[in-house]
């Protein structure tokens, strides 16, 4: 299973390009903290590229900016391509099949940024239509009682 879930914040603004055949790519960098640091040593982090295809490389690049807080599901590629001189060079990347955004819209308006409601998960059949799932919380908070009449549904 090749899985990862990343979350941490993007060290550049996002730039939309095209290939050739008119897909839509952008490639990202976040930094993710390290869960641990030694008591008075500073908190590191570690720099990961992240590369988005169609639909998700496109929110991307329309609701992210620099500094701003994002999660990502996808899988670890290992690239090899060689460099000016001919030498073999190996490049390890996340392939974001999902995006999602994880700070609060407070602090997306503070920074001037329009976000939708929703996150823009990968579309497994390649529809290009409209984003897809996500969370949307509640006007009155994420729980709502419910009244069961004391019995459980099973």
């Amino acid at each position: 299973m090749n899985k990862v879930i990343l979350m941490g914040r993007l060290t550049a603004d996002p730039e939309l390009r095209t290939t050739p055949s008119g897909i839509s790519v952008t490639t990202i960098r976040i930094a993710v903290n390290r869960r641990f640091a030694r008591q008075g040593d500073p908190v590191t982090a570690d720099f990961i590229d992240v590369v988005c295809w169609r639909q998700t490389a496109e929110f991307v690049s329309r609701y992210f900016t620099k500094g701003r807080m994002i999660a990502v599901v996808g899988s670890l590629q290992t690239r090899k391509w060689q460099d000016r001189d001919g030498n073999n060079r190996y490049s390890t990347e996340v392939v974001a099949d999902e995006a999602y955004f994880t700070d609060s819209r407070k602090d997306a308006s503070a920074a001037g940024v329009d976000t939708p409601a929703r996150s823009a998960p990968r579309d497994p059949q390649g529809d290009m239509g409209a984003p897809m799932g996500g969370y949307t919380p509640a006007s009155r908070g994420d729980f709502e009682e419910v009244d069961d009449g004391d019995e459980l549904p099973f």
